[in-house]
């Protein structure tokens, strides 16, 4: 009987099929990586340097747009103010004859329709004074004051002496001026004592 004989192994060939695979990129690869992320980090700067520029824009047309909207509310403000002095200043010369009437009629007053027609000038401009109060407008008073440039207009003066007043007081107020809102509306035409070192 033959001996048990080793079961023969014969040796597996290995067939090369190329260099083998070790992960890592070869040298083509890495250079085309390099290329991409420079060309990526270039278009972010650029995002970055668009993005500053339309914040940059966006920040000067905010400044522009709020200087416009003070701008049109000064304009607005002034516009009206100057339709409301003007239509003040209308009113207040009506004021000025009705007070021309009142001073002509009380000189007439011992007739009895004069008497009335007296009354009713004194009501009307009494409810026209209410009135210029509810839009700030409140008379001067000038009378016996000193005299301010910034308030008064002197247009005639008397010698103090005469008047029996310091130099430099109103001695009569010609036509009355008036205040708006603390601020001088029309200055008041005043007859001013002269003389001495005051006037």
């Amino acid at each position: 009987m033959p001996e048990h004989e080793e079961p023969r192994t014969e040796p597996v060939e290995t067939q090369a099929n190329g260099p083998a695979e070790t992960g890592t990129p070869s040298a083509a690869e890495h250079a085309e990586a390099n290329a991409e992320l420079e060309r990526l980090r270039a278009e972010v700067a650029r995002a970055r340097e668009e993005a500053e520029r339309h914040w940059q824009q966006f920040l000067h047309a905010a400044a522009d747009l709020e200087n416009y909207k003070k701008l049109a509310s000064k304009l607005q403000h002034e516009a009206i103010e100057r339709t409301r002095r003007g239509m003040l200043h209308l009113v207040l010369g009506v004021l000025d004859n009705l007070e021309r009437a009142i001073r002509y009629a009380e000189q007439s007053a011992d007739h009895e329709v004069v008497s009335g027609i007296l009354e009713g000038l004194r009501m009307t401009h009494r409810s026209i004074l209410e009135q210029l109060e509810l839009f700030g407008v409140r008379p001067m008073d000038a009378s016996g004051a000193r005299f301010d440039p910034a308030l008064h207009e002197a247009v005639e003066t008397v010698p103090a002496e005469e008047a029996g007043v310091e130099p430099g007081t109103v001695v009569e107020v010609l036509q009355q001026g008036y205040l708006i809102d603390g601020q001088v509306l029309r200055p008041a035409r005043v007859r001013v004592a002269q003389g001495g070192r005051g006037a």
